[in-house]
């Protein structure tokens, strides 16, 4: 059985294995007022180092397919209990409503992924990849481009021997837009090189997307895309369009079950992330103070900010559906009141962030040495965590994008 295990043979897996100590307390609260680019809670944390956030999972319970019946996935539910206990429990994912109370908020991300994956070629007939980061304005797009010698600048990109593209600039950075995501500025914040391409006459570029497009699957899913990936690899509630990957805690809702949590007296509101393919990216440092979070456009709109406010007024569960839509509350809530926010975030929650917004997170099962498996340890605690994956792997869980689920209730 293959195992992935992103530690060498020197070292053992220590997410999995027996923690040295679990007796030092958390670093210090999050001050009130903060930039979220510069805050560092992880300081002096005795789980600073990725490789803390390391563990082995079998190959075979990487889900390479969605269930063939939306929804029909498992649950984890995983309630935080005094000190380090951990209550478990294992249910399908349509039992979700037991756990939820009539007056709870669940907020949710409506992004929707577009078709970023084209099969390209260069004048010269060399053949290339281009994998959408995102959509910049309606003529123009940053990219990631995978060719055995990458375009220069002014280079024209084909598709179906039809000149779509032209190589407008290159370079070692992120774009970092303000407000709409038109507006680029670059930010020397990216290992890989990116590519700005223009389409040829200034065409919109939404519609060459979509007539040539391919479903972003992400690279641990080992097959190519099929036409059952364009709905599956999208939530029921999708609407706005710029992501170029799902938020996945969101693909297991049908419509049958949000009709279910109103009626239940459960509000659903929306936020909008454009998921980026920089939540693929791998840490690549050791030390987690060292690592820069790619940037994600946010609208986090009035009337979710609104609705947050009334349910904690009663007393009330706000529960984030994905890590996306934590990332964004918690962002809006970094400028204290929590206020509506649109614009850009490199948030990097971790070890000592205090969670000034949710009082739970539905999330799939997450990548070993990932920035959301550290988001989840932030929320659960390091231990309860590696508690829960061991866990799911015992069970057999299915993980990742087309995985089940898992309630964290901290």
């Amino acid at each position: 059985m293959t195992d992935i295990n992103h530690t060498n043979s020197k070292t053992s897996s220590k997410l999995i294995s027996k923690p040295e100590s679990t007796s030092e307390s958390m670093s210090e609260s999050m001050p009130k007022s903060i930039d979220h680019e510069i805050y560092n809670p992880i300081h002096n944390s005795i789980y600073s180092s990725i490789n803390d956030y390391d563990y082995s999972l079998p190959q075979d319970l990487i889900a390479q397919f969605p269930p063939k019946i939306r929804g029909d996935s498992r649950l984890l539910v995983a309630q935080n209990k005094e000190g380090l206990v951990c209550a478990i429990k294992d249910h399908a994912f349509n039992e979700l409503l037991s756990f939820l109370k009539a007056g709870d908020l669940l907020v949710l991300n409506n992004t929707r992924v577009l078709p970023a994956r084209i099969f390209a070629q260069k004048a010269t007939g060399g053949q290339c990849e281009i994998l959408v980061e995102r959509v910049l304005s309606e003529t123009t797009i940053l990219a990631h481009i995978r060719a055995s010698k990458s375009p220069k600048v002014g280079q024209t990109l084909l598709i179906n021997g039809i000149p779509q593209f032209i190589m407008h600039a290159r370079s070692n950075t992120h774009i970092k837009s303000h407000g709409l995501p038109n507006a680029a500025e670059l930010q020397n914040l990216s290992d890989n090189p990116l590519f700005i391409l223009e389409t040829i006459d200034k065409q919109a570029v939404l519609p060459v997307l979509e007539a040539y497009g391919h479903m972003p699957l992400p690279p641990y899913i080992e097959r190519a895309d099929e036409l059952d990936d364009l709905e599956r690899y999208q939530t029921v509630f999708s609407q706005e369009k710029g992501a170029v990957a799902a938020p996945t805690a969101g693909l297991h809702f049908t419509t049958t079950m949000l009709a279910a949590l109103k009626e239940k007296g459960i509000e659903c509101n929306y936020i909008t992330l454009h998921v980026g393919a920089g939540t693929f990216q791998p840490v690549r440092v050791d030390l987690l103070e060292d690592h820069h979070m790619h940037y994600e456009w946010i609208n986090v709109p009035k009337a979710t900010i609104d609705a947050i406010a009334l349910t904690k007024s009663r007393g009330k569960r706000v529960i984030a559906v994905g890590t996306t839509v934590v990332r964004a509350l918690e962002t809006a809530a970094l400028a204290e009141p929590l206020s509506a926010f649109t614009g850009e975030t490199n948030i990097f929650i971790k070890e000592g962030f205090e969670f000034k917004v949710i009082d739970g997170l539905l999330t799939n099962f997450h990548l070993p040495k990932s920035t959301l498996l550290v988001l989840v340890s932030a929320l659960m605690g390091h231990e309860q965590i590696k508690h829960i994956y061991q866990h799911a792997i015992k069970q057999k869980y299915h993980f990742f994008s087309y995985g089940d689920a898992m309630l964290l209730l901290p």
